[in-house]
């Protein structure tokens, strides 16, 4: 298990790039964390500016999704199938709101259109066609192509399915849908006025089943905000972050006093005895400016930004000075 624990004084932004291996060179990881501390500066201009927390919150993410370095928006993974199918979803800790969207293709901005869902619609989810038909009267701008190395990563795990640890039962299903084959971002705030929010986006997880949706959109899962208390985002294996109903636990623990590090590390203690290593990864914030990142992955790189320590970027957490 590691983690992070720092006290900052409002306004405030964390944002995360997916917990995981990330064993990838040191000038992709360098890279990711410049791309992190972007997303922050971004994020904590608009609170700094008087913003609400949930637009800090899209607005960081957004530079996430358009990087195309994590898996999100541009950057999201393959299903088995070879198709981008993304969730995001946001919430608002002051009036509650939150909405989410699931199994899009049409947007480059996934967060963009849960906001929108959030602030336009009586519903929470929205998924699919559905959702992709919204985003497009919304005028929202499309994804566009897949990029080369996300397709060259499919094709290598395509034909490589054995090796692929997290989905035991894909091999025997694979028949049935006539295929022959031999990383998540999120963000938190609060602003000014003492409002929390949360939002996360994510591709999923590679050669997932179509149709499948984690706990990305999901309220209580990928993310909650409640200003009793604060806002948590979720990284990981989004089955076992929506068994867990990990944020919202989290959250209620700080609402209901408990210190931010003892309510994060022992619900994820609790999640690894009950599902295993390597399978999550959290950030959250309380009302009080404590901010916390908790993982039982091998790396989980953040970056936050507050008023009162400028902007840092950690991975697995160790300070990195850019």
């Amino acid at each position: 298990m590691v983690f992070s624990l720092i006290h900052c004084e409002k306004p405030i932004i964390v944002v995360h790039g997916g917990a995981g291996r990330w064993d990838v060179p040191n000038h992709i990881k360098e890279k990711a964390l410049e791309v992190l501390k972007q997303a922050a500066e971004k994020g904590y201009s608009i609170i700094d500016n008087g913003g609400a927390a949930f637009e800090a919150v899209v607005e960081a993410i957004k530079v996430l999704e358009d990087s195309e370095l994590f898996n999100a928006g541009m950057g999201s993974v393959l299903n088995v199938l070879g198709e981008v199918e993304m969730d995001a979803g946001i919430m608002d800790g002051k009036s509650l709101r939150a909405a989410g969207v699931a199994a899009v293709s049409y947007p480059r901005n996934p967060i963009v259109l849960a906001k929108l869902v959030m602030e336009k619609t009586d519903h929470i989810l929205i998924v699919g066609r559905g959702a992709d038909r919204l985003a497009q009267a919304f005028g929202l701008e499309p994804r566009g192509e897949i990029s080369d190395r996300i397709r060259e990563k499919y094709n290598e795990l395509i034909k490589n399915i054995d090796k692929v640890r997290y989905w035991k039962k894909l091999r025997e299903l694979l028949p049935y849908l006539g295929i022959d084959v031999g990383g998540t971002v999120g963000a938190i705030a609060l602003d000014r006025e003492g409002n929390v929010a949360a939002g996360t986006s994510t591709g999923g997880i590679w050669l997932k089943l179509p149709g499948r949706v984690g706990d990305s959109p999901i309220p209580g899962a990928g993310f909650y905000a409640d200003n009793r208390g604060g806002a948590a985002s979720a990284t990981g294996l989004g089955e076992v972050i929506i068994s867990m109903n990990l944020t919202r636990r989290i959250v209620e623990l700080l609402a209901s006093g408990s210190p931010i590090d003892e309510a994060c590390i022992n619900t994820m203690k609790d999640l690894t005895a009950r599902f295993g290593a390597h399978t999550a990864g959290v950030i959250a914030l309380d009302i009080h400016g404590d901010i916390i990142a908790v993982h039982n992955t091998e790396a989980m790189p953040y970056a936050y930004k507050c008023k009162s320590r400028g902007i840092e970027a950690f991975f697995v957490g160790h300070r990195i000075m850019l």
